[in-house]
């Protein structure tokens, strides 16, 4: 397939506006608290009964510092001792959970995410995947897709070496920004030493994928000073690239009104910078996957695109899409059966009902044949740039131009304004509707109300 992107500053203007990343749909905001435990544990019963392999999502909400940009669920703490409760309950939580799944499907892709997973000490991560492995059947021979974020002021060649030990094969290093004036605006200061230290260890000790995330839009960047900030990193050639806009949602988030609003680059900037990154990584030879995300031509990601076999969850991008995904922790989503599940988001919620025995699920969703069809439209949209009617009508027994006639009618404007191609037989995106592609997507969502502002912009 073809794989190139174009950047036009004139449609983009056109079409920038907010809307979902999808990776998930319908979005996480449709999950209601009317889903109940019993109702999750309905759809584990479903979910075995058609088996497959099944992925784990850990979330480690604590770090020992605060960056000001963050809008992530954490827990801001340099005790280390402040963990053990938490993974007491994780510990049970797993437990609970794995009495519920068929024990012989493999975990195929196993993932710790945060906060900062590497704020556990060896010992206390040796004790989670130990649990983890009591109650899930997870591979032993490192063919399994098992990642981990990292934060490289918080790990060392030691750390990296025991995480290979535990099992992971993939790593993600949080990084941001190099320069010292950014990093001094977001409390994130991390030096090159540090960074490239742990990617040099990890590729020697053999993890298989190494991903750096970036983001672009923070307090005082410009073209110029996050292009330095790109040639350091390209020097090194990570497998693939994440790099995010930068939502600034003080009004949401707390920690972001410490960030001065004076020192926020404009709308103009951030797309001058988007654009000198999708020529640099171009030229670089990395792939334009979609939604912030670059990879290698070689790498996984990039042939599942070619081969249409990528995927997409809450994540991000995935090789894996026949995998039922368990989330574990607070905040945590799950994708399970027909069915996604979120756990409660805060301590004593979660505390409260492990310590009776009770799945931890907050709130939940339960698609119906419409959210199905809609799911499969968008996912292939966005994973694959394309869309053969056919191969929907056969999946679902439609026939597609008359179930989305109005929605094949909206993308007309898109068809002539050159983002796509609209015929007898698909959808096809050009290389200048690939950063657009979450509008493509919003025509078919069917939850998706006039106001999108709890939305990002989509570029």
């Amino acid at each position: 397939m073809d794989q190139s992107v174009k950047f036009d500053l004139d449609l983009i203007h056109r079409y920038d506006k907010s809307g979902p990343r999808y990776t998930s749909y319908p979005t996480a905001l449709e999950l209601h608290d009317g889903f109940t435990a019993q109702d999750y544990q309905q759809q584990i019963k479903l979910s075995n009964a058609r088996g497959g392999p099944l992925s784990l999502y850990f979330h480690i909400p604590f770090c020992d510092t605060v960056c000001y940009y963050c809008a992530c669920n954490k827990i801001i703490s340099k005790n280390r001792e402040h963990a053990e409760p938490y993974l007491a309950n994780l510990f049970k939580e797993i437990a609970l959970q794995g009495a519920f799944f068929d024990k012989n499907r493999v975990v195929n892709q196993l993932h710790w995410g945060g906060g900062t997973p590497t704020f556990l000490d060896y010992q206390q991560m040796s004790r989670l995947m130990a649990a983890t492995r009591r109650h899930f059947n997870l591979k032993e021979d490192d063919t399994g897709e098992y990642s981990i974020e990292i934060d490289p002021r918080a790990t060392d060649d030691k750390t990296i070496k025991q995480l290979r030990g535990l099992g992971f094969n993939r790593i993600s290093l949080g990084v941001q920004d190099f320069d010292p004036a950014v990093q001094q605006a977001v409390n994130r200061i991390q030096s090159e030493a540090q960074t490239f230290a742990v990617l040099e260890s990890a590729r020697k000790e053999g993890f298989r994928s190494t991903s750096i995330d970036l983001i672009y839009g923070l307090p005082l960047q410009t073209v110029a000073s996050f292009s330095v900030t790109l040639d350091k990193i390209l020097s090194v050639a990570p497998d693939r690239f994440s790099i995010f806009n930068y939502a600034h949602l003080p009004a949401r988030f707390k920690t972001q009104r410490q960030i001065n609003d004076a020192d926020m680059p404009n709308a103009e900037v951030k797309l001058d910078i988007l654009q000198m990154i999708i020529r640099r990584l171009l030229e670089a030879g990395y792939i334009y996957i979609g939604m912030d995300h670059f990879a290698k031509a070689d790498d996984e990601l990039a042939i599942a695109q070619r081969e249409n076999k990528l995927y997409r969850n809450f994540q991000g991008y995935s090789t894996h899409s026949d995998c039922d995904l368990i989330g574990f922790g607070i905040t945590s989503i799950g994708r399970v059966a027909d069915s996604y599940v979120q756990n409660v988001k805060d301590l004593t919620a979660y505390d409260a009902l492990i310590s009776k025995g009770e799945l931890p699920v907050f709130k939940g969703f339960v698609l119906n044949a419409d959210d199905k069809l809609r799911r499969a439209v968008i996912t292939q949209l966005i994973c694959h740039f394309s869309l053969c009617f056919v191969d929907i009508e056969q999946a679902y027994e439609i026939d597609f131009k008359q179930y989305f006639s109005a929605e094949l009618n909206s993308l007309k404007v898109m068809h002539n304004d050159g983002l796509l191609t609209l015929n007898e037989q698909g959808i096809q995106v050009l290389a200048v509707g690939r950063l657009l592609i979450r509008n493509i997507c919003m025509v078919f969502d069917a939850y998706l109300q006039s106001n999108t502002a709890q939305f990002s912009k989509v570029i």
